[in-house]
């Protein structure tokens, strides 16, 4: 948001309060100052008048203009296409210093003397405002021949750039802005002046709308004729100063006057229909429910996009508006609607009073020659007044120090809140100002205390804790993110974050669900990142491949972070990546170290999440993942994620090694319980070897199943060590299982270990009908 010293003081006095002290204030209460830039006109630039203007004679594009400065009069040979007689202009004399490298000295031009330079906007430190010398007028100040042009204050003003928050759209104009002023230096705001030049005719025999909308807003319309409008050359100044000047000066009139206010204002300039007496406009729905406005064609969408007007025209019709901007930024989001410049404003919070606007506007354009038609046409409906309870003892609470009770009405009524009721001695019922949208509970009344008081002037104290043993879901969530952090690192992994935004393309290529279109992302920030990620596993490979160019011959990455579903409901899940060798060249490997493999790859991740068994994976994505070496994780009987190698093809588009491997794990479905100490057995463990014949289609894990159901005490643990197939074995195979076995009470004898040994095998061949090699 840019404002400036001068155009503040048409609302309030602050002609006497020094721009930094303004700065400060503006800190104070929560509008950053971002930047603050005089203009300064070099002093030699004095008020001229153009009493005659010839063509030179040897040159077709150079004038000689006569040119009264009050104390003399000079000579000056001028190039500017709109130069002419009777025109006030800016005149740098000579030994004017227009800049360190540029002074003004008597010259001749084809032949012919000149004594000065009549300058263009720019040429004086002004935005540019034409393609010629910048003619003078009155809205300035008096014009007095011969006055230096840095002595103009309205000229000489002060640009001041604000840092705005979004819910602050109250303060998204000059009169906003001056009312925070108001509050904190306790000045009145000017009344303003109410006047209409009025044109013979009336709105209501020139102008029918009819309203079909079902939208919600308000809207008013009036009519203002421009055959002899013209804008002065400071609110000319004031947009360009601020950038937001338009194509013709009625438009520019329009876009000063909602700067001025914040009122949306938009105009229209529609043809009277052959077969009417009036022009007609309907107010109707779009097919996302936005209000259009519909004359020959259809002119704007209220709130969303503002009308292009034909600029030969001289009877426009001026609509102003109010649309609540929580809904109507909802309503975008849901729709997908696309929006306009005038969307910025309408989202985060326009002026509801629609009439205040609108005075303004028709008395600014009154003034400068515009006619105003009799009459309005007025679709309103009364704003529902919100109210809020204000207990001064919690509001002392929040701010940590006593604010007297009529310092906190007073702050409140300056910035527009209105006393409703008085329900004790502590609480007050005020009705927030409709304007402000951001303002919904205690805490917010609270922030405007601080705000006028200074936060400088909030004494610092001790804060007081009183400490309990607590933990919740997120502080457990917290605990085993940190905890699963530090097993990662000491494995080997690095940590990186990565966007929750993914390549749509790329999700769709390799085969993984993609956020429903009616959910998904409405202006992605760059065409690689366009829709919601479904997986960690894209960027963290895009990060394995940025490392293997840089020449990292292996790299491990995890990531634990959000992804969607095709319902854009969010999980928390962690990915792991490594890819290249399984270690560092060493000693030990004589420089050869291995590539990574499955078993390898589990065990690190073992390492960070806890023991757990791996499952033949079914349905899986065989475009992204190895359709041989891919399994679901779980743990305690729970499948948790997966597990896989890359599969080659996905390797090569990423220009990475075929000997990559990911798995992605539910992250608030890991095991965190306590590990529990127990005894270690003092006694040595024995090891035996079962050989055993099972159908091939006989799934591991009914056999693991089946032996850890007996519960033998004794048994440590069991691992698949060997699988042998040849023919005579048919449609079976020969696993090869070892056994751990170790008493706490004592060695175990020969008589011992094979009691358990037939225990086990006799339980398979009952239950699985399996048999000993």
């Amino acid at each position: 948001m840019i404002v400036t010293k001068q155009w503040l003081n048409d609302f309030i006095d602050i002609s006497n309060i020094a721009t930094e002290d303004i700065c400060k204030a503006f800190n104070s209460i929560g509008l950053e100052v971002d930047s603050v830039k005089k203009i300064e006109i070099p002093t030699g630039i004095k008020v001229g008048f153009v009493e005659a203007c010839e063509k030179h004679p040897d040159a077709d594009k150079l004038s000689i203009a006569q040119v009264n400065l009050g104390f003399e009069s000079v000579q000056i040979v001028c190039g500017a296409s709109n130069i002419k007689a009777g025109l006030f202009v800016p005149v740098a004399t000579i030994g004017t210093k227009i800049s360190e490298t540029f002074e003004i000295k008597p010259s001749v031009l084809r032949g012919t003397e000149s004594n000065g330079m009549i300058c263009s906007s720019t040429e004086i430190g002004l935005p540019k405002l034409n393609d010629g010398i910048l003619p003078l007028d009155r809205s300035i100040g008096e014009l007095i021949l011969g006055k230096e042009l840095n002595t103009y204050q309205l000229l000489n003003d002060e640009i001041i750039e604000i840092e705005l928050t979004p819910n602050r759209g109250d303060c998204l104009n000059i009169y906003g802005v001056a009312k925070e002023l108001s509050a904190y230096f306790s000045r009145p705001l000017f009344e303003l002046e109410k006047k209409t030049n009025e044109h013979s005719g009336a709105i209501g025999r020139s102008l029918e709308v009819e309203y079909l909308t079902k939208a919600s807003q308000n809207l008013i319309f009036k009519m203002v004729d421009i055959e002899n409008f013209s804008l002065p050359l400071l609110y000319n100044l004031r947009v360009a100063f601020i950038d937001i000047a338009k194509n013709t000066q009625i438009e520019t009139a329009i876009t000063y006057a909602n700067h001025s206010t914040g009122v949306a204002l938009n105009l229209y300039t529609e043809k009277l229909q052959s077969d009417k007496e009036k022009i007609h406009l309907n107010v109707e729905d779009n097919e996302n429910g936005f209000a259009q406005i519909i004359g020959t064609d259809v002119l704007s969408t209220v709130g969303i996009s503002n009308s292009q007007i034909d600029e030969n025209f001289k009877t426009l019709i001026v609509e102003a508006s109010y649309i609540e901007p929580i809904s109507i930024a909802k309503k975008v989001f849901e729709t997908k609607q696309k929006t306009g410049e005038a969307y910025y404003k309408s989202a985060r919070g326009t002026n509801p009073d629609l009439q205040f606007g609108l005075n303004y506007l028709t008395t600014f354009l009154s003034n400068n020659g515009a006619l105003i038609y009799k009459g309005q046409l007025d679709f309103v409906s009364e704003l529902k007044p919100k109210l809020i309870d204000v207990n001064i003892n919690t509001i002392n609470q929040i701010i940590g120090q006593d604010i007297d009770k009529k310092v906190i009405e007073q702050i409140l009524t300056s910035l527009g809140f209105i006393e409703n009721k008085i329900k004790t001695a502590d609480i007050i019922s005020f009705q927030i100002p409709p304007q402000r949208h951001d303002i919904v509970n205690i805490a917010d009344i609270s922030e405007e205390i601080v705000r006028m008081v200074g936060i400088d002037n909030i004494k610092a104290k001790p804060l007081a804790l009183s400490e309990i043993t607590k933990t919740n879901q997120i502080s457990n969530e917290i605990s085993n993110k940190n905890k699963l952090r530090s097993f990662a690192i000491s494995n080997g992994f690095f940590e990186t974050t990565t966007y929750i935004f993914s390549s749509l393309e790329l999700l769709q290529k390799y085969n993984f669900d993609v956020v429903k279109t009616e959910l998904d992302i409405l202006n992605p920030i760059t065409s690689d990142l366009n829709t919601f990620r479904t997986t960690l596993l894209l960027n963290l490979i895009g990060g394995v491949a940025q490392n293997q160019k840089s020449g990292f011959k292996s790299i491990g990455l995890f990531e634990v972070g959000t992804v969607f579903d095709k319902n854009r409901d969010e999980s928390k899940q962690v990915a792991f990546v490594w890819s290249g060798n399984s270690e560092d060249e060493t000693l030990s490997n004589n420089g050869k170290p291995s590539n990574m493999d499955l078993f390898t790859f589990a065990n690190k991740i073992s390492n960070c999440i806890g023991s757990f068994e791996l499952e033949v994976a079914t349905n899986f994505n065989t475009t992204f993942f190895h359709p041989y070496q891919s399994a679901n994780i779980v743990q305690n009987g729970n499948n948790i994620g997966f597990i896989s190698k890359l599969h080659p093809t996905v390797a090569k588009d990423f220009d990475i090694s075929e000997g990559t491997f990911v798995a992605q794990i539910d992250f608030l479905k890991i095991t965190n319980e306590l590990i529990s100490a127990t005894e270690i057995s003092k006694y040595q463990s024995s090891k035996r070897d079962l050989s055993i014949v099972v159908p091939k289609d006989l799934p591991y894990k009914k056999i693991t199943q089946t032996i850890n159901d007996l519960k033998i005490e004794e048994l440590k643990e069991f691992t698949l060590v060997d699988i042998y197939n040849d023919s005579n074995l048919g449609d079976n195979e020969s696993l090869t299982i070892k056994f751990v076995l170790q008493s706490k009470t004592k060695t175990l004898e020969e008589e011992d270990i094979v009691s358990i040994m037939d225990t086990i095998l006799n339980n398979l061949k009952e239950k699985l009908a399996i048999k000993l090699r």
